[in-house]
């Protein structure tokens, strides 16, 4: 009788560690945990991204900092075979800067910028109708830029391997600022 309650105590006990561990799997969470569609009309789960480290950009066509689109692309391009993934979401909502269709922006960042990162279909990221992506990470505390709305074109959002947000960068900060560049290369380092 006394070797069944030690077996029947040992089974209880694996049976606890097994569900604390199905819990803390099924607890994860991700900042990518969210579908959106490409340029191309294309649903994907941003989840897919995990175990990369993601910079997620509002880009806009016709803005001043339109030009980031060849500093991200050259990140892009410098970085990807260890792991980089530049996410490209056009908003209109600064300015009117991204007045175009898909096709239209599609069209011009490629031809212009000779773009090959994944690009996604024109969203808004702030108020009511934002994506639920980016009012995730709007509301994140994030170094250096902080928490709250985005506030133009070209912030940039910094997710580690993990899908967790590590950093945010206004659109003043260029892809070529030593900051930004060894925020990615850290990111990168670590498995």
């Amino acid at each position: 009788m006394k070797l069944m309650r030690i077996f029947v105590a040992a089974a209880m006990l694996t049976t606890l560690a097994l569900g604390s561990q199905v819990t803390a799997e099924e607890s994860h969470e991700c900042d990518l945990d969210f579908k959106a569609q490409t340029i191309e009309g294309k649903e994907v789960d941003l989840e897919d991204y995990e175990g990369k480290v993601v910079v997620i950009v509002n880009v806009a066509s016709r803005c001043g900092a339109t030009p980031q689109y060849a500093d991200l692309q050259a990140m892009y391009a410098k970085y990807k075979d260890k792991g980089l993934v530049v996410l490209g979401f056009p908003c209109n909502q600064f300015g009117k800067q991204e007045p175009g269709s898909n096709a239209d922006i599609l069209e011009f960042c490629t031809s212009t910028y000779d773009v090959d990162f994944p690009m996604f279909s024109k969203i808004d990221v702030k108020g009511d109708e934002a994506h639920p992506l980016y009012k995730k990470l709007s509301a994140q505390d994030a170094k250096p830029a902080g928490a709250g709305p985005v506030g133009w074109n070209f912030e940039k959002f910094v997710i580690d391997r993990n899908g967790k947000l590590v950093a945010r960068f206004k659109t003043r900060t260029k892809p070529t600022d030593e900051t930004f560049v060894a925020t990615i290369e850290k990111e990168l380092a670590s498995k």
